[in-house]
């Protein structure tokens, strides 16, 4: 949600709404989808501070210089290793590495690597 609102230049509540509703259709979609609003909330609720940590934390990158996937995975991880208390930060540095991996360029998953660490450490 957070990658589709960023590409599409819309609001984060207009994604959310619609995935809403979506869900709201598909029953079997439920505790997947209370733990994606979980997350997007937490991201949206302490985006200035995210945003201020990955800025701290990046060495010659700024958050618009970054792909848009990288963004959006770079801010959920940093949501999970500063506020959510159920995902170990290894865990969620791990997490994000696989999908930029998967989503993004080559030099990405490196790179995010790198600022997780520093994140988690400080």
């Amino acid at each position: 949600m957070l990658f589709a609102a960023d590409v599409r230049g819309v609001a984060v509540a207009d994604i959310v709404a619609d995935e809403a509703t979506r869900a709201a259709s598909e029953p079997d979609r439920e505790v997947s989808w209370l733990y994606a609003r979980e997350v997007v909330d937490g991201v949206i609720d302490n985006l200035a501070v995210i945003d201020e940590s990955i800025t701290r934390h990046s060495r010659g990158w700024t958050l618009e210089r970054m792909p848009a996937v990288d963004r959006a995975i770079v801010r959920v991880a940093v949501w999970e290793i500063l506020f959510n208390d159920e995902i170990p930060p290894p865990v969620a540095m791990s997490e994000a590495v696989t999908l930029a991996t998967e989503l993004s360029t080559e030099e990405s998953p490196g790179f995010i690597n790198g600022l997780l660490s520093a994140i988690s450490t400080e």
